[in-house]
């Protein structure tokens, strides 16, 4: 008999036909996150499963699995996972980074581009029928890349290929990171070093780039918008969790920061209702930073990968932890 696999949501074509010559497979296709009573349900009788990064698969999820032998999550997140939990029970665990680093990079840069020159802001001025005079030297300017210092919050694969980028528009490039990268590597990145607290007070545009864990959570608070310049940007493509977004709501309401270009919230999907909405200084996108085709193929390609290599008692192409 076919192992069972049970996936949270549908996956391309190929990756699905791959899965059924190898498993017994199910798809939810209710309600999306899955409700956790279903996945609890499920959970108990399957060898492998595929989530996705709003997909909860925490100790009390886990407690229900059985036979459960490798989560293969679709996504470069795996704070959604509790791993060590996993590590116990010997549930292998595999995620797919690196491949969205250009995705994401390129992503983070077009938020960048459009705050600076308000290219957002102006489509809304035109589909509101709001345009009625020809703009004259006064009105309506953004600002030029050239010379802006990009402090970035993380240099890692998509912090590096978000680096190219802005070099190559003359910016400044400045850096904190857990761990300084060498010499030779910032020279070629023309990038600088610096702390935390000059990153945050220097920088024309902040772009945050590390993972929500509890030493990320609501980092960006009052207390730092405060302590940026009054002209500066936030840019975050990494996790909704590490801002608090009250504060920011109120950040970019009283100017004490120029504005923001989110494509991750504290809670998604956001809706009319979310504060952030209403705000003109501020460039909303849904949670597409790995959203093009090229990219979101080659996650299931190694989503897929990952799930044989736990099936088969290997561990992931791509693991986290055991």
């Amino acid at each position: 008999m076919k192992k069972k696999v049970f996936l949270t949501r549908r996956i391309h074509s190929f990756a699905l036909q791959e899965l059924k010559k190898r498993y017994q497979i199910e798809v939810h296709s209710g309600k999306i996150p899955i409700p956790q009573t279903k996945l609890r349900s499920k959970i108990k009788e399957i060898d492998g499963l595929i989530c996705f990064p709003y997909d909860k698969i925490n100790k009390e999820t886990m407690e229900f699995a059985k036979n459960l032998k490798v989560i293969s999550t679709y996504s470069v997140g795996f704070d959604h996972i509790d791993v060590e939990y996993a590590k116990k029970k010997k549930i292998r665990v595999g995620y797919t980074p690196g491949i969205l680093t250009n995705a994401t990079a390129d992503l983070t840069f077009s938020l960048l581009l459009d705050l600076l020159r308000r290219v957002s802001e102006g489509d809304r001025i035109i589909r509101d029928g709001k345009w009625k005079v020809i703009y004259g030297a006064f009105d309506y300017v953004g600002l030029d890349l050239q010379e802006k210092t990009l402090g970035i919050l993380g240099l890692g694969r998509i912090g590096e290929t978000l680096a190219k980028r802005a070099k190559a528009f003359d910016m400044k490039l400045t850096y904190h990171n857990r761990k300084h990268i060498s010499k030779t590597r910032e020279k070629i990145l023309g990038i600088k070093y610096v702390s935390f607290e000059e990153l945050i007070t220097k920088s024309d545009i902040v772009s945050i780039h590390v993972p929500h864990n509890k030493e990320t959570n609501h980092m960006f608070d009052m207390k730092i918008f405060r302590k940026m310049k009054k002209s500066a940007f936030l840019i975050n493509t990494s996790r909704g969790k590490v801002i608090n977004e009250r504060d920011l709501v109120m950040a970019l309401k009283k100017k004490i920061i120029a504005g923001a270009g989110l494509d991750v919230f504290e809670t998604e999907p956001i809706g009319k209702k979310n504060p952030l909405v209403k705000i003109q200084n501020v460039v909303l996108a849904p949670h597409i930073g790995s959203s093009t085709k090229e990219t979101r193929t080659r996650m299931a390609e190694i989503t897929i990968k990952n799930l044989n290599c736990g099936m088969n008692g290997k561990k992931p192409i791509y693991s986290v932890g055991y």
